[in-house]
């Protein structure tokens, strides 16, 4: 049966309760767990030769070892571990423990779309020697009666695309060439052109606040990147090398860190969100950080919430050797072997419970495996399930622009690969369902 306590939302209700009382026990679980054994996966990192065929994915509720996960403690202080570990260390790399990022606000506007929102720069300088700072562009809505909810992401051409505002200074990090790119650079004629995919006015009209960043201001999206978290945060041992969506991700968790000491923000409503292969950061970051209460994942395909072993789209080999960047150097020995895997995506989707997940396809972006996305998330209730909260409440897929609100939700639109207004109209309904409607002045 689902957790529902007076009437309240399953979900929130199982986070109110699981995290204050049993908290303690699961951690001290944990830890035991830790002490017995190097790690859940083992003290051995097997070669991709020496892990066992699954032609379907794993069962997420059996350890590597064959013990079945049957309580909620088990999950948590044992099974949840354990995925976390096998993804490091055999797709994503090892992510760094969060580092000290100090924020500086630099900007400010108090009336910004005509009253109706503040606009902030920020800048989040991280520490070390040339490392790089992040440029938050902060949008929160004025007329709300209390902390704002808040959608977090990256964009891929920069803050100044999403406003046509002087003030916003354009990345000075390495860009992809592009038609506002010149010498890898973004140029002053780019400002404003980006304004229709994020749609940041329809957000605040909706009491919602949004903040982003441009993805390279953490890593370059391109091999052999100079001047990235990557390069300067070298890890000790080159073969648990981390790759971008990984770097990606740590840069949305010190944004995280940012935003839960913003008293304008409800630090208990963060959504992270992300399109196409910053879909695949969000998901990672949410998945890894439980401070995250929404994970918005729109059209993430291979590496993200499409399955490894998925025969539809994009491949795991063809991935690796199109952006053989994006993930660590282990997971290219599974090009032509996805069916060792020790986990598929619906592991990634199952450690965001008991937390919501939206999933978001589009009817003309085959490469994206909607299908098999959808498939992802049915797989991952079974551990919404277990927790006692509410997981997916449809097992077909809906029809076109038909939106499942349940924790773990899902649409699909009409189009292409692109995020759209839309898409954040789903979004915005979404969190609605979740979170219950902004309150306003």
């Amino acid at each position: 049966m689902l957790l529902n306590i007076s009437g309240t939302d399953p979900a929130r209700s199982f986070r109110e309760t699981f995290y204050s009382s049993e908290m303690k026990r699961v951690l001290l679980a944990a830890i035991t767990a830790a002490l017995c054994t190097s790690s859940n996966a083992g003290d051995k990192v097997s070669d991709v030769t020496e892990l066992p065929s699954h032609p379907e994915p794993p069962d997420l509720l059996t350890t590597v070892r064959g013990r079945k996960i049957t309580t909620p403690l088990q999950w948590f202080g044992e099974r949840r571990s354990e995925l976390k570990r096998l993804f490091e260390l055999y797709m994503y790399g090892s992510i760094p423990a969060n580092g000290v990022a100090h924020g500086t606000v630099t900007y400010t506007d108090a009336h910004y779309f005509d009253g109706k929102a503040t606009l902030r720069l920020v800048t989040l300088q991280l520490p070390g020697k040339a490392a790089p700072a992040i440029s938050l562009l902060v949008v929160i809505p004025n007329h709300r009666a209390g902390p704002a909810p808040v959608f977090l992401g990256m964009n891929f051409n920069g803050n100044h695309t999403l406003v046509n505002d002087p003030h916003v200074p354009l990345p000075a990090s390495w860009m992809a060439s592009g038609p506002y790119v010149t010498n890898h650079h973004a140029m002053d004629s780019g400002r404003g052109t980006d304004m229709h995919v994020w749609e940041l006015e329809q957000s605040i009209e909706r009491g919602y606040a949004v903040v982003t960043f441009y993805c390279g201001d953490v890593e370059p999206d391109t091999t052999n990147a100079v001047g990235g978290v990557r390069e300067i945060y070298q890890l000790l041992t080159p073969a648990d090398d981390w790759g971008t969506i990984a770097a990606w991700a740590w840069g949305l968790q010190l944004a995280v860190d940012y935003l839960v000491t913003d008293n304008d923000i409800n630090s208990k409503h963060i959504a992270l969100v992300g399109h196409s292969r910053l879909g695949k950061a969000a998901i990672l970051a949410g998945a890894f950080d439980e401070r995250v209460a929404l994970v918005i994942p729109l059209q993430a395909g291979c590496g993200g919430t499409a399955p490894s072993r998925g025969t539809v789209g994009e491949s795991v080999q063809k991935i690796n050797t199109a952006f053989p960047h994006w993930f660590c150097a282990r997971f290219k020995r599974f090009n032509t072997q996805p069916d060792r895997l020790p986990f598929d995506q619906d592991a990634l989707i199952a450690l965001c419970a008991p937390r919501s997940v939206l999933i978001g396809a589009a009817v003309e972006d085959t490469w994206a495996n909607p299908a098999g996305t959808f498939d992802m998330l049915k797989s991952a209730d079974k551990v919404y399930r277990l927790l006692g909260v509410e997981g997916l409440a449809a097992q077909i897929m809906p029809e076109t622009n038909k939106l499942i609100d349940s924790n773990l939700g899902f649409f699909i639109r009409p189009g292409k690969h692109s995020m759209t207004k839309l898409d954040w109209q789903y979004f915005l309904d979404f969190a609605d369902k979740q979170w219950g409607k902004p309150r306003t002045e």
